[in-house]
């Protein structure tokens, strides 16, 4: 028999009292009465202990179970009750009820990107066409905006790029979009998207837009590259005519002002010479004054030095009836006694000899010469 089935009133434990019903048992009870009533039912306690109590049991048990929900670090989820907004959930674990709250989670921390078609033509400033495709990064900055305010998030993040890549296009050059304007129409891009999408409220915030490539259209590729090559080279000769006027004008530059500088030396010099030409004069001429014949015959001496001092010719005056002695002291240097030359070595002792006597034999002949007439004579 079962401790709670009647009987004699005993308590299964032994204390001899009568049993009374637990609190689990009376609360089975009163929810088994409720239902009685709520199905038309009667008053006896049996569906209490029937099928329809236990699945509706299960089916609550399985409710409550399936309300719990997680919700990642890099994710928020959006909390709709009966279709309006009730909260906004961040990481960890959550319970909500089922059929009454709707979640969407929604990833706010993950780069997303949208990239426009390869073929995206777009007419510029200048009435060219050029195909630009792109690049966009985002992310989600307002979770409950993503959800609610826009009904396709997506699509509206195409259609303000097209809208905001057209502007800009429109109102630059096409010289300025193909080459150099490239990173100022990005940034320029960006910004008139984010302020699109800020209007619209869709709660993206753009990170990033990155052009991919600018082109002509594939119909005038080909010229547009003979004009490309054209640029480059006016742009490369130019670049060489500039490195070459960097590097003359400054040597020129260097150039005159040695040359400058060597004049204004020489001008110095020259005053310096001419003073210290005038004081020498100056004092030479008071000496002269003192002893002119000594002076004069000074000055005739250091002359003739300076004449001959870079000749290798010494002429002798033997003061004896006016005859002069010419020694070729070149040419006695350049050739020996057997012919070889000698110019490029120092001359022996044995050569000096040699010349010594020839000069010597030279003399007495001259002398002898000079000498004999006058003593026939007497």
């Amino acid at each position: 028999m079962a401790w709670n089935e009647p009987g004699d009133g005993r308590d299964p434990w032994g204390s001899g009292k009568k049993n009374a019903p637990s609190d689990l048992d009376a609360v089975l009870k009163r929810f088994s009465d409720r239902l009685n009533r709520a199905f038309g039912g009667g008053n006896d306690g049996g569906l209490g202990r029937g099928p329809l109590a236990m699945g509706l049991l299960a089916i609550a048990v399985l409710w409550f179970a399936l309300g719990w929900y997680q919700v990642d670090a890099q994710e928020q989820a959006v909390v709709l009750r009966f279709g309006r907004f009730s909260e906004l959930t961040g990481e960890g674990l959550h319970w909500r009820p089922r059929l009454i709250d709707n979640v969407t989670k929604v990833a706010v921390t993950t780069e997303r990107r949208y990239e426009t078609e390869p073929r995206n033509e777009m007419l510029t400033e200048d009435e060219n066409i050029v195909e630009l495709p792109l690049t966009v990064q985002y992310n989600v900055s307002d979770a409950k905006a993503y959800v609610l305010n826009v009904r396709d998030p997506e699509l509206s993040l195409r259609e303000a790029t097209d809208s905001a890549v057209r502007h800009e296009v429109g109102n630059t050059k096409f010289d300025a979009v193909i080459s150099t304007g490239r990173g100022e129409l990005s940034i320029a891009v960006a910004k008139r998207l984010q302020t699109y999408l800020d209007q619209y409220g869709t709660g993206i915030r753009v990170v990033k837009v990155n052009i991919r490539e600018a082109k002509p259209p594939a119909a005038v590729r080909a010229a547009y590259d003979n004009v490309v090559k054209a640029r480059e080279y006016r742009e490369q000769v130019i670049n060489e005519a500039q490195s070459y006027a960097n590097g003359v004008v400054p040597e020129a530059r260097g150039r005159a002002q040695r040359t400058l500088a060597e004049a204004s030396a020489y001008k110095e010099k020259a005053a310096i010479e001419a003073t210290g030409e005038a004081q020498r004069f100056e004092r030479l001429y008071a000496e002269y004054q003192k002893a002119p014949a000594v002076t004069r015959q000074r000055l005739y001496m250091e002359t003739l030095e300076e004449v001959m001092a870079g000749t290798p010719k010494v002429i002798v005056d033997m003061k004896t009836g006016g005859n002069m002695i010419y020694l070729p002291i070149d040419k006695l240097v350049q050739t020996d006694g057997a012919g070889a030359t000698t110019g490029d070595r120092a001359l022996s002792n044995q050569q000096l000899n040699d010349i010594a006597n020839r000069a010597a034999d030279v003399l007495r002949r001259q002398v002898a010469t000079a000498t004999t007439p006058r003593r026939e004579g007497r």
